[in-house]
């Protein structure tokens, strides 16, 4: 046995697997017919059939670990709204909800507050442009916002007043990576600031966001640009499991090697569209 894996071991003794509540939106009408980020190629064909089964095999992931997975109906003309990550961001029960800077994405923000209203959900209509959490990650005790290509940082402010939390500005410069939830994943959402950590991709960030994460983030895993560059951090952890793309075998052994157990699921076909696991969930934090 080698150090590493003694170092493993000893890491996963102490992670521990919490159960979540996610909703989901089945992707029924998902397609690429416009483009609004430089994944989205409309003359590239999309398999609908595909991208609901790969669908499933994430949403029944999700049941085998002993997550609560709540669906909200897709509707006709909405072929993004299958990325719920967007459609806003809960903690205590209140749900600040989206506002999104392209047209064609728009309607999704009322569709998504109408769900939360309708089960009970303090909602919180947005005053600035903001895409849920595909740009608000909750890490311990803090908001980590990204900027720069879709949330106004006016945006921040306002969720900071919202939920009485420091939150702290992160800005975006790499087009491939337009929401944060792209370029960083939290590993251990439910620890305390002080044991709280993410993995990240350095070169999606201005010089004054990366030294903000190097600070506060000294054993965050570095993730490559390969590994980036299919969405691999865009994923979803527990404490213990973390659900990434499948694709992301340089970042599964990392997690590994830090006692996480990586569990891979191929949403190729929804990666299209630009979107991964992630995007596909959101945390509904009562």
């Amino acid at each position: 046995m080698t150090d590493t894996d003694t170092a493993a071991e000893v890491a996963s003794a102490t992670r521990t697997p919490t159960a979540r509540t996610y909703l989901m939106c089945r992707p029924e009408f998902f397609t690429v017919s416009y483009k609004i980020n430089p994944w989205m190629e409309p003359t590239r064909p999309t398999d609908t059939a595909r991208a609901l089964l790969q669908w499933q095999t994430l949403y029944d992931t999700y049941i085998g670990l002993g997550h609560t997975v709540e669906l909200v109906d897709p509707i006709a003309g909405l072929p993004d709204m299958v990325y719920s990550a967007n459609g806003g961001f809960i903690i205590d029960n209140v749900a600040y909800g989206a506002s999104f800077t392209f047209p064609q994405r728009q309607a999704e923000g009322p569709a998504y507050m109408d769900w939360f209203r309708e089960r009970s959900f303090d909602v919180r209509v947005p005053q600035n442009i903001n895409e849920g959490e595909g740009d608000f990650l909750l890490v311990g005790n803090t908001i980590l916002a990204g900027t720069g290509f879709r949330s106004e940082s006016r945006s921040h402010s306002e969720v900071a007043a919202l939920f009485g939390r420091e939150v702290v500005t992160l800005s975006l410069v790499n087009p491939n990576f337009y929401h944060l939830d792209t370029a960083v994943a939290v590993l251990d959402p439910l620890t305390g600031d002080e044991n709280a950590n993410i993995a990240y991709l350095p070169s999606a960030f201005d010089a004054k966001s990366l030294a903000i994460l190097q600070d506060r983030y000294p054993d965050a895993i570095i993730v490559s640009e390969e590994d980036a560059s299919i969405l691999g951090l865009n994923s979803i952890s527990d404490g213990y499991n973390v659900v990434i793309a499948a694709r992301a075998t340089g970042f599964e052994r990392q997690l590994r090697e830090r006692g996480y157990n990586p569990i891979g699921v191929d949403l190729s076909e929804l990666l299209l569209g630009g979107g991964g696991v992630k995007c596909c969930t959101l945390e509904l934090r009562r």
